[in-house]
């Protein structure tokens, strides 16, 4: 298991470098995968109790990412970056955020809520979702390219990437960039604004 964890991260690692090397403008975004590839369909319950599926983001684009409220490491780095996306988005009704739980047992929706309320976030624009453990892991790994999972030996016993999935609105994937670096998530809310002005 942990080796597998292993080779997620180093995979997502080398996705970040390259997504990061150009300083080129931008005439295109890549798709992430196969041209197959779609985000798996999916269905878990936010912070307000709303549920929140694939349909929530039909003609958006979003940003994903995987985190739980108890992390002691990078997580609140993370949340921190993301109300960046979040106020140079915060009236574009075309744009999404969803940040999964990886710890469902303790990130109740009450406990969801009061995160989401002390971080200040935008929870029209902002969901922060609770769902099965199963269910969330399959779909950071499958879908998002991602890692997510329950590991003993990890601080706060969660290993988990720090990236922002970027996802069009055909559920492909366009980019993915590390939540934890200002200049990362600047690049990130570039080829936003990219993909909004393109979107077909």
């Amino acid at each position: 298991m942990i080796f597998k964890q292993s080779k997620i991260i180093t995979a997502l690692a080398c996705m970040l470098v390259l997504a990061s090397c150009s300083n080129k403008e931008r005439t295109t975004l890549p798709i992430y995968g196969d041209k197959n590839h779609r985000i798996a369909d999916f269905r878990f319950q936010d912070q307000d109790s709303s549920w929140i599926t694939n349909d929530t983001f039909k003609d958006k684009i979003y940003v994903a990412d995987f985190f739980f409220t108890t992390c002691p490491t990078i997580c609140p780095i993370m949340s921190k970056n993301m109300l960046l996306v979040t106020e140079h988005f915060k009236d574009n009704p075309s744009v999404g955020i969803i940040s999964h739980s990886i710890d469902p047992k303790h990130d109740s929706i009450p406990v969801l809520k009061k995160y989401a309320k002390k971080l200040g976030a935008n929870t029209n624009l902002w969901h922060f979702v609770n769902g099965s453990a199963d269910e969330i892991y399959a779909l950071a790994e499958k879908s998002y390219f991602s890692a997510a999972a329950e590991e003993e030996e990890a601080p706060g016993g969660y290993i988990h990437s720090g990236g922002f999935v970027l996802v069009d609105q055909h559920r492909q994937i366009r980019g993915i960039y590390d939540g934890t670096v200002v200049d990362s998530v600047k690049k990130l809310i570039q080829d936003m604004d990219f993909l909004l002005k393109n979107l077909k």
